[in-house]
């Protein structure tokens, strides 16, 4: 859920009224929003920044704010407002309207280089806008909000905007080598190649993170103007001719992505929030986009689309009683304008700026939080259900008790973990295990899925090794293999793994274990491989010591293993005592 800082004097001169903080408070919980913490900038700076408290800084009070992460529409005080505004019916819903210039459309021709970096590109102008030093801000600051959120740090969308007085158009969307491209960043005082980019903002704190977006790439992509200077280098950083300031009064913005849908949602974003600082309010002027293919778009289109929905169904969904006329009022309140329709249906008309209204249930949502919950009122379900424990956790539950009384204790480890872990230091190579992957991992450590408890355990005891021994530690959770029959391509087994480490490997404790909790679960030892029991199978496997390792075999199938752990293993992990472990699927058993 991300958060806005606004400043609340700012706030309250847009809203009309001042509120002290529990009136906010109340108010943005009515509106489904949080107010999360009242600071100041100084604050903020020692807080967060790690600065020392005598800075000179700002008094002044900011509010943050925690917004829904599909709201994109308030992550700007402009959008906020306007949403508060309407929702106190301090205003009526405004019409954003995609118009067409007098003298000529503006147009950006797109080459077929650029499919190979990043394949779409939208654009849109803002007309004799007057900005303030806090609307600027306020612009600068959305585009860093929608870049880290639907932009997922650039990489499916980033954002550039430019002075038009200072372009000339038609202009050029292209995809060139980086040793061909020649152009100033902004705030630079000189030239740099695609190269020299790269290296300038290297070590750059905020810039760097998204250098390799388009680093490996053949080509770098770029937007110039007729004339042929560079407007920006997407992902990275605009460029100084063109950029926006105070003075600013027509306003080019283009964004290019690899996800045009979410593209034209940032488009249509930055543009309906802004839109309203423009000499005619809420029109914004489009510009033709021209592709490899020669098809043409115009964008933004700021289309408004109507849903119809049965109001019978959706307040006894709620739990509420309105009228058709009251539930239209409540979705006007949320930016929905609705009229009545025969039977009791409601014609919702959805806006541009409304990209989180995808189906029923969303206007339901905004139904209820226009309604407040807190007026809903609370009633005992009308059908008779007997609440049951899930089997498979059930069972867990009754083996975590078992494997306590027999002097092990429990621990509770990461579902994630590094690929040396499931690999390397257990003997096996990577490409023979059914792993999943993730695909940007933050750290070294959690690379993918587990696919056994076993290293979640041995570090546990590496991290634990002053304790006396002997350590008997367990735990039963899941694994996560990698399944093609299944709709998400993996699969969730719930395990049980012991580990038992002491001077001696105790292999007898391990065995002794595992017979007891077969015990209880009511499963035979079979001498003669009886599919009705369990047995053992001697096994080679490079986790464990050579002849010291067996399959366990139940119902005629394999359902784990136990062993003494080979001494590369136990080195691996940092351990320096003999260990016994043993690892079970327990979802046999159901």
């Amino acid at each position: 859920m991300p958060t806005i800082s606004i400043k609340r004097d700012l706030l309250f001169k847009a809203l009309g009224k001042t509120y002290s903080d529990d009136e906010f408070q109340d108010l943005c919980f009515k509106f489904g929003l949080e107010l999360d913490e009242v600071t100041t900038e100084k604050l903020i700076l020692v807080k967060e920044k790690g600065l020392d408290q005598n800075i000179e800084a700002s008094d002044e009070i900011i509010y943050k704010i925690d917004i829904p992460a599909n709201r994109y529409d308030l992550l700007c005080l402009e959008g906020l407002t306007l949403g508060l505004l309407i929702f106190l019916n301090k205003v009526d819903i405004p019409h954003f309207m995609a118009i067409l210039p007098d003298t000529g459309v503006q147009k950006i021709t797109m080459t077929s280089e650029c499919l190979r970096v990043r394949g779409h590109i939208v654009a849109a102008i803002l007309r004799d806008v007057i900005f303030t030093k806090d609307s600027y801000n306020s612009f600068i600051d959305l585009q860093d909000k929608l870049h880290q959120n639907i932009g997922r740090k650039r990489s499916l969308v980033s954002i550039g905007t430019h002075d038009l007085d200072t372009i000339q158009g038609p202009f050029l969307y292209d995809a060139k080598p980086p040793t061909d491209i020649c152009f100033k960043p902004l705030n630079q005082d000189r030239e740099y190649t695609g190269d020299g980019i790269m290296d300038l903002y290297a070590n750059h704190a905020q810039l760097k993170q998204y250098l390799h977006i388009i680093q490996d790439s053949p080509v770098f992509p770029i937007v110039q103007d007729s004339n042929g200077i560079i407007l920006s280098l997407p992902p990275i950083i605009n460029g100084n001719h063109s950029k926006i300031t105070l003075s600013t009064k027509n306003v080019f913005i283009e964004c290019t992505a690899t996800d045009l849908t979410k593209a034209r949602v940032v488009l249509d974003t930055i543009v309906c929030a802004f839109s309203q600082y423009c000499k005619t309010k809420y029109t914004v002027e489009t510009v033709e986009v021209v592709y490899p293919n020669k098809q043409i778009f115009r964008y933004p289109d700021l289309k408004y689309r109507t849903e119809e929905i049965d109001c019978d169904k959706a307040i006894n969904y709620i739990g509420i009683k309105q009228t058709a006329e009251e539930v239209t009022n409540l979705l006007s309140r949320m930016s929905l304008k609705t009229c009545v329709k025969e039977n009791n249906k409601l014609c919702v008309k959805v806006p541009p700026t409304r990209h989180d209204v995808m189906h029923a249930c969303d206007i339901y949502e905004d139904i209820a939080i226009a309604y407040g919950y807190n007026k809903i009122q609370k009633t005992i379900p009308n059908i008779f259900t007997i609440a049951e424990e899930c089997p498979l956790n059930k069972l867990s539950d009754q083996l975590r008790m078992e494997l306590a009384y027999a002097g092990f204790t429990e621990a509770l480890t990461f579902s994630l973990c590094s690929r040396e872990d499931i690999a390397d230091k257990l003997g096996h190579k990577l490409e023979n295990i059914p792993a999943v992957h993730i695909s940007n991992p933050k750290t070294l450590e959690f690379q993918v899925a587990r696919t056994t408890l076993l290293p979640g355990l041995l570090k546990t005891l590496a991290a634990n090794k002053k304790m006396p021994l002997p350590q008997k530690l367990f735990e039963i959770s899941d694994i996560v293999l990698k399944d093609s029959t299944m709709d998400v391509g993996a699969i969730n087994n719930r395990h049980l793994c012991a580990v038992y480490c002491n001077k001696s490997d105790g292999f007898e404790i391990i065995h002794g274990l595992l017979d007891r909790v077969l015990q209880v679960l009511e499963i035979p030892w079979s001498l003669d491989e009886n599919p009705n029991g369990y047995y053992l199978r001697a096994i080679d496997n490079p986790t464990f010591f050579p002849r010291r390792c067996a399959e366990i075999l139940c119902y005629d199938k394999v359902i784990g293993k136990m062993g003494v752990l080979h001494p590369d293993v136990i080195g691996k992990f940092d351990l320096n005592a003999p260990c016994s472990v043993l690892e079970i699927n327990i979802e046999t058993f159901l």
